[in-house]
């Protein structure tokens, strides 16, 4: 599942590299792009769902999310339209689950974190107790329970699809678990979270207030990375 903003120069790419890698069906969540991110992604061979009004990077993905578990699907990769994320290294997800039996398996390739996200990161990491490398990786494994948690109204009004989400699985004791990937630089655009520094602290303060308000020290659970990151 790809949510997709005005990704009509890369899209394609990326909808067939997941086509030839696991052979699944694939849906671009089309969050009301100005381009032809929508009409790329259907000539590429992915089934495309067009949203009326944008409702940013978690929006769009918890309505793939929704479609997926309406529809049936033991479960639901995600990952971005611009690029980044190397259809061939989406097995390793499998892998990883298949190893530990997470509930979550996040890509990730921490060699790639700037020195701002590297900080952001210990911050959250302190704050939450959720040992994570890598907290706005959107390569991503959701099993069925999952998905049902992130399907239902609970997840609803998240702005972010990295630390309400994976808090609000967190307290509903799914297991997470990270696996190092390789990823590519980004082909086209800039972080929407890290595009400006009041863009950041605007993020760390949402975080923040999320945080404080969902943390239950007795319930934290600490994630691990699994290997040694190869990028």
């Amino acid at each position: 599942m790809i949510p997709a903003r005005d990704e009509s120069t890369t899209v394609a790419r990326v909808v067939a590299g997941v086509r030839a890698t696991l052979g699944c069906q694939v849906l671009v969540v089309d969050d009301a792009s100005g381009d032809a991110t929508g009409a790329v992604a259907r000539h590429a061979g992915a089934l495309t769902l067009r949203l009326p009004l944008a409702l940013g990077a978690w929006g769009a993905t918890q309505t793939g999310i929704r479609y997926a578990q309406r529809n049936g699907f033991a479960g639901v990769i995600t990952l971005d339209a611009d690029g980044q994320h190397v259809p061939e290294s989406l097995p390793a997800l499998f892998d990883a689950q298949g190893a530990t039996g997470a509930n979550v398996v996040i890509g990730t390739c921490t060699r790639r974190l700037s020195r701002a996200k590297r900080v952001a990161w210990w911050y959250l990491r302190t704050l939450t107790g959720l040992g994570l490398g890598d907290f706005t990786s959107g390569l991503r494994l959701y099993d069925r329970a999952a998905v049902n948690i992130l399907a239902g109204p609970a997840a609803s009004l998240l702005d972010y699809q990295d630390v309400g989400v994976l808090m609000l699985l967190a307290k509903n004791e799914m297991v997470i678990r990270e696996t190092p990937v390789e990823m590519l630089p980004r082909r086209e655009g800039h972080s929407r979270v890290f595009a400006s520094w009041p863009v950041v602290a605007l993020y760390m303060m949402h975080t923040t207030v999320l945080c404080l308000a969902q943390i239950h020290p007795g319930r934290r659970r600490a994630p691990s990375l699994i290997g040694d990151a190869p990028c």
